[in-house]
């Protein structure tokens, strides 16, 4: 996906389209969420702790490599940026790691996630990208009409056509057929959350206890509070082709809120 877009709420309107582009923007971001993070739930995908510490680092200043090197506004990376993103998609194979699987290495407060698609696996993740975007926009679609088609007034009924007129095609939002045609594009997007629920993302998205993810003693403990719950949350999608198979690298980082970050 593009990145998140950097927004003031003054900048906001209440144009019936924005608000609509709004609604299509965070049923964008949920659908990711729930197309990366589904597959314990969903494809009996395994997660696997103990990824090696170094090898992590590694990836993830060779991804922070990449992100500097793109124009901020645009997930498409330079040519030169290519062999280094190649041999990112790759790194399954070179260290003998599965596809599908979620590999884990984690500190107390700080989880790094790795997870590679390749091949089906990839048409599959876009398959349930849509699926769950327009089951989102379709029952906003239901709610939205409930709620505000009694309004006759003018916004509200070209807010209700707006809505109703939202066809999006994710997989062109992840610039897939650009990626599949030019054998050397490589694209890198990024989601940012400064605070997500870290139950909501094992419990309800993976339906593992959160302590299979982050570890029990960064677990939330019974009863949580908010603070208990709130962990900083960056995805990055690094997304390309090798060898004329399509290849997905998912890296996300996870780190508790209000604990300090150490090198």
């Amino acid at each position: 996906m593009y990145d998140e877009p950097i927004e003031d709420p003054a900048d906001r309107t209440n144009k019936p389209v924005d608000r609509a582009l709004e609604k299509v923007n965070k049923f964008r971001m949920h659908a990711e969420l729930a197309a990366v993070f589904e597959g314990v739930r969903k494809f009996d995908a395994q997660l696997y702790p103990g990824f090696d510490p170094q090898l992590a680092r590694d990836i993830q200043r060779r991804i922070g490599k990449l992100e500097k090197a793109k124009s901020p506004d645009r997930p498409i990376l330079p040519p030169q940026s290519a062999p280094e993103a190649a041999d990112l998609l790759n790194v399954w194979q070179t260290q003998d790691l599965s596809t599908g699987d979620y590999h884990i290495h984690r500190r107390p407060g700080e989880v790094m996630i790795f997870r590679w698609l390749q091949g089906d696996q990839v048409e599959t993740y876009y398959e349930r990208l849509q699926a769950h975007f327009d089951a989102a926009m379709e029952g906003c679609r239901e709610d939205e009409r409930q709620s505000l088609e009694w309004k006759k007034e003018e916004q509200t009924q070209a807010y209700l056509a707006a809505l109703d007129a939202v066809k999006v095609k994710m997989a062109d939002i992840y610039l897939r057929e650009p990626i599949q045609k030019l054998k050397n594009l490589f694209v890198l997007s990024t989601q940012t959350a400064d605070e997500i629920n870290i139950a909501y993302l094992c419990d309800y998205i993976m339906n593992v206890p959160a302590a299979e993810v982050v570890g029990k003693a960064s677990a939330p403990p019974d009863n949580p509070t908010d603070g208990d719950l709130a962990w900083f949350f960056k995805l990055f999608s690094l997304r390309g082709m090798r060898e004329d198979v399509e290849q997905m690298l998912f890296f996300t980082f996870l780190q508790k809120s209000g604990d300090a970050f150490e090198e």
